[in-house]
């Protein structure tokens, strides 16, 4: 091949990741789509779809390998153990499974590509693609969307001190073994150079909102919100450890009796909904409410109809510097939110003027910010919303957030030595 017609094709592109549609993954075909419009190539290599039920979704069975031509990209489905729940075991099979998968494929099973876009988490699928770097010479760019071991030592998936200190010095690998990393916000790339990773390689890239999903209405109220003179905060998202949706519950139950036009919604699942679910049964907490999980494509309607949204997490240092992926869907959906979240994420919603920020695990003041919302002329609360909703457009959209990545994976191609671009 020439090097004219070598410029005239477009570049060839993997985009590792262990979740993607139907999965609910922030980058999924709408993302792929994107990409193949700045120019690239597009191959993404995913597993089954299993997520976050840990059962392989209907009409789909787990193959060594599986493949499917979208038009704009090509999809190849590769073999793992489906699994996420509370069982550590589970979960690492989970992750070593797909490892493997990719790993061979990576080396052996796939055409010559251009460069790699791995998305982590797990760690596993960053180190397929390094090792993928070292092996076949395919420049890599990794996604960061968790600080690992951080997160798995916040979560409480993993407390030995030991694999810890293991699981860090394989980030710390991976880390030098890639050609660049993209990150969510300002406070993972100071932590990243903490660690000694250079400057120079880090891009904070913030997500964007699923914009179809966040701003999606049917123009009607889901019929579980047609209770008039209530004012609904919604949670919508996994519920976890992580979460600490205990701390809600605690809320519900100071406004109770003084403001019983306050409600909870709790829209999702996870591996503490039963707990949850067992808790407001024992406590009579009749102000919580909990929805199943509903398409992705419903949520808008929810997200719409709710009075105000509710982000989350328990208080660790590691919430402190990242960005709830839920901030950006509820920031685009235009309604009022309660951040009980410290770090990055409030600091968006302060810059935004878009809701109350409180501090994470302190049932008090969510319960006073719900109050003080609750308490707001209904232009107000539309004002906080419409605040939120522009602050989205002018910093965070799909289109800005897929354009700085482009440049980014572009900037990495250009920077590739000859021998490395495919002939």
């Amino acid at each position: 091949m020439t090097r004219h017609q070598a410029e005239a094709r477009k570049p060839r592109l993997i985009f590792l990741t262990q979740w993607f549609d139907p999965e609910p993954a922030l980058k999924g075909a709408a993302f792929a789509r994107r990409l193949s419009e700045l120019g690239f190539d597009v191959e993404v290599v995913t597993g089954f779809p299993n997520y976050p039920g840990g059962k392989v979704y209907d009409r789909y069975r787990v193959r060594p390998i599986q493949r499917q031509d979208f038009g704009d990209f090509r999809l190849t489905r590769l073999a793992l153990y489906p699994s996420h729940d509370s069982s550590k075991l589970g979960r690492i099979l989970n992750y070593a499974s797909f490892f493997i998968s990719a790993t061979l494929y990576l080396t052996f099973g796939m055409r010559r590509c251009d460069v790699i876009y791995a998305y982590h988490p797990p760690l596993t699928t960053a180190v397929a693609a390094a090792a993928a770097r070292i092996i076949k010479r395919t420049p890599v760019v990794l996604d960061i969307q968790d600080m690992w071991p951080d997160t798995l030592r916040a979560t409480g998936m993993i407390t030995s001190e030991g694999v810890l200190r293991i699981v860090g010095l394989v980030c710390r690998w991976t880390w030098r073994g890639v050609d660049r990393i993209s990150v969510i916000s300002e406070g993972f790339r100071r932590l990243l150079i903490a660690r000694d990773v250079p400057d120079f390689k880090i891009s904070v890239v913030p997500n964007w909102a699923d914009e179809t999903v966040a701003r999606a209405s049917t123009g009607t109220t889901p019929e579980a919100f047609n209770v008039p003179g209530k004012f609904r905060v919604l949670f919508a998202g996994n519920m976890g450890a992580a979460q600490a949706l205990d701390s809600v519950l605690d809320a519900a139950a100071i406004v109770a009796e003084e403001r019983p036009e306050i409600e909870f919604w709790l829209l999702g699942s996870g591996i503490e909904l039963d707990h949850l679910k067992l808790r407001v049964e024992r406590e009579k907490l009749g102000n919580v409410r909990f929805l199943p999980r509903v398409p992705m494509a419903d949520v808008g309607a929810y997200l719409s109809a709710a009075e105000c949204l509710l982000v989350h997490l328990r208080a660790d240092p590691l919430f402190t510097v990242t960005i709830p992926s839920k901030t950006q869907a509820y920031m685009a959906a235009g309604k009022p939110i309660i951040m009980a979240v410290e770090g990055d994420a409030a600091e968006l919603i302060r810059r935004a003027g878009g809701g109350i920020v409180v501090p994470p695990q302190d049932p008090q003041r969510l319960a006073e910010a719900a109050c003080n919302l609750a308490g707001l002329p209904p232009e107000e609360l539309a004002r906080l919303g419409a605040n939120a909703r522009r602050f989205y457009n002018e910093q965070l959209s799909f289109d800005r957030g897929t354009r700085t990545l482009a440049k980014l994976l572009h900037s990495v191609l250009k920077q590739a030595q000859p021998a490395e671009i495919s002939q």
